[in-house]
């Protein structure tokens, strides 16, 4: 296979490895941390849980991306990136390791949030200067093949991560504690991976002077909004309706996942370890359908055009996720999990591609910034809907309604679109 050649080519040059060692090991305790967040706060047996705790933890997890993301690459350029790598991993990991001492001692909500708050917010920089020291590690031939396959391996070593802390979690230590405790020692792993590169060897290169920080955070806020300005132009409207659809899905992807959370720690499981175990397949099947797309994406949009795809992918979940959803009960919502996994990352893939191709080079890194700040807080939004409309249960027909007919909206809306 393609991959499997081009990655044995990439894992011949030592530093491309090194690189690829920290973003593992930092994305695989983002997914054991996460997953042990989740648990606490959902799935402990003290703990009686709502949908405005798991709204909060869905906060916790995602602003930090949306308010620190585009600010992140003034800092980054001012920063050596692998001290950025150690520092960062070491913060984190003594963060984490106080957000379990913190579950421990049973403290105030606020401050056990607080606490994960700071870990989710040191990640954005990691993530963004993996991104930026790549092409120190690789040369321009190779670059296009590592932007491809470095953040696909990241998202699975996330996963893999998550499904260890469920394991953790369910078969070694029944004690969220000592999951958090489990990501913190990654995030050390992660820390002394780095020391393996050069201090300055992954840049950034000294420039004769910097702007003044201020100066350059006002520079980023007025670079968000000429990407706003770019997108509002005619030739770029399938950019910017792309983008809108895709908001909308995340949208419902969020409030859908909320109810997940709920119906699984109480309407389908009497104990928690039951709830777990459950969400934990639920999970798996979803990334299936994650996977699916990657496959079934290319061929579709070369027969359908990216926007076109957008639109199935959106009526397909309206039809199908109401069907699947009102029954409330498990091999349902496994199916609708696969299905929500495959048109949710379908359509992104085809938006990705409409904002690449549609997009000036010179905006795109903006324009992309854009779309993490809109992606996530449609997700914490969502989040906050569901607080409001979700049964104790978790059982909403007028949540999965209300979701049916949002979906059906951003179908016909792009069908609409692609036909004029």
């Amino acid at each position: 296979m393609a991959v499997v050649r081009d990655l044995r080519t990439l894992l011949r040059l030592g530093n491309f490895r090194r690189l690829l060692a920290v973003r593992l090991l930092s994305q695989g305790a983002d997914g054991v941390y996460q997953v042990a967040l989740a648990a606490y706060v959902v799935f402990s047996p003290e703990k009686q849980t709502s949908a405005a705790a798991i709204a909060s933890a869905m906060a916790v997890l995602l602003l930090p991306y949306s308010l620190v993301g585009p600010f992140a690459g003034v800092l980054l350029d001012r920063w050596r990136r692998r001290q950025v790598f150690l520092y960062g991993n070491l913060l984190r990991a003594l963060l984490a390791a106080a957000t379990a001492v913190l579950i421990v001692v049973q403290v105030p909500e606020w401050l056990f949030y607080a606490s994960a708050l700071c870990v989710t917010a040191v990640n954005r920089f990691v993530l963004s200067g993996l991104s930026a020291a790549l092409p120190r590690v690789v040369d321009d031939e190779r670059l296009v093949v590592a932007n491809s396959l470095s953040p696909t391996a990241g998202t699975l070593a996330a996963t893999a991560g998550g499904g260890l802390a469920f394991v953790v979690r369910l078969m070694v230590a029944d004690s969220d504690a000592a999951v958090v405790l489990l990501g913190a020692a990654l995030y050390l792993c992660a820390g002394l991976a780095s020391l393996r590169l050069g201090r300055d060897q992954l840049g950034p290169d000294r420039a004769p002077a910097h702007p003044r920080l201020s100066t350059a955070l006002s520079d980023a806020v007025r670079d968000l909004l000429a990407a706003v300005r770019h997108l509002a132009a005619p030739s770029r409207r399938e950019a910017a309706w792309a983008l809108g659809a895709m908001t909308l899905m995340r949208f419902c992807y969020g409030a859908l996942l909320v109810m997940v959370l709920m119906l699984c720690r109480y309407a389908f499981s009497s104990t928690t370890e039951d709830g777990l175990a459950l969400l934990g397949l639920a999970v798996g099947v979803s990334g299936a359908g994650f996977f699916a797309a990657a496959v079934v994406t290319p061929w579709a949009v070369g027969r359908l055009g990216p926007g076109r795809w957008i639109a199935v992918c959106a009526a397909a979940a309206a039809v199908l996720e109401l069907a699947l959803g009102l029954p409330f009960a498990v091999p349902p919502m496994l199916v609708a999990a696969f299905v929500l996994g495959l048109t949710t990352q379908g359509a992104k893939i085809a938006t990705d591609t409409i904002v690449q191709s549609s997009v000036d080079d010179g905006f795109r890194g903006r324009v992309f910034s854009l779309y993490d700040v809109l992606f996530n807080i449609a997700f914490v939004g969502a989040a906050a809907l569901a607080a409001l409309m979700l049964p104790p249960d978790g059982r909403s027909a007028v949540l999965v309604v209300t979701v049916a007919v949002v979906y059906g909206a951003v179908a016909a809306a792009i069908g609409r679109f692609e036909r004029q």
